[in-house]
């Protein structure tokens, strides 16, 4: 059933597992600190990730972990052979314009597993969800965060200035759109599952 951001219900949603060909995305908990603290602490990763910081510590990591409990976004820790990888996340604190977020370990690139993990999120979104549009946002010199967003139906909507915490400063985004009716006709790239826990 969906529902709408506006609810306190969306919080019930956090405690389901999504499961693609090879990974499995869950909430993230303070026993994942240390690898995503390890993971996150490039800068490679927090130079194209607005709101990380560089460097990045395992307090970082526990104050993140801690605060998915009560802010307006949906956290899934990506697994590959049970072992983390990286963070997908919706953020719905804009109930106008819900985000798609998401990084990967550098040693992770190039495999696959971004789009793996964006489309089992945006299945989550459109499934949980009353929304007709989900947004996201690539830094204009990330070509394959870009690329993972066209992958998935995501279609160009212009550029905006956003600061970027580990810069320190602003930089240009090209922002993206995805609308329910391009998802629901390319729903044919596979389904996620979902296991309540």
């Amino acid at each position: 059933m969906l529902q709408d951001l506006s609810t306190p219900t969306w919080r019930e949603a956090r405690s389901n597992i999504l499961e693609t060909e090879r990974l499995m995305l869950r909430r993230p908990t303070l026993a994942d600190v240390k690898v995503i603290a390890r993971l996150a602490n490039d800068r490679r990763i927090a130079e194209n990730t607005r709101r990380l910081p560089h460097p990045y510590s395992q307090d970082h990591a526990v104050d993140f972990v801690r605060a998915t409990a009560h802010c307006r976004e949906t956290v899934f820790l990506i697994e590959h052979d049970n072992a983390p990888i990286g963070l997908v996340g919706l953020d719905t604190t804009d109930p106008e314009a819900p985000e798609l977020g998401y990084w990967l370990g550098v040693e992770f690139w190039g495999r696959g597993f971004g789009t793996e993990a964006a489309r089992a999120a945006i299945d989550f979104f459109f499934e949980e969800f009353d929304n007709d549009h989900l947004h996201a946002g690539a830094r204009v010199t990330n070509p394959a965060s870009r690329n993972i967003l066209e992958k998935c139906g995501f279609q160009w909507s212009g550029v905006e200035l956003h600061r970027f915490e580990a810069l320190g400063s602003s930089t240009p985004v090209d922002r993206f759109r995805l609308s329910r009716g391009v998802w629901s006709s390319l729903k044919s790239w596979g389904n996620s599952t979902r296991r309540a826990r």
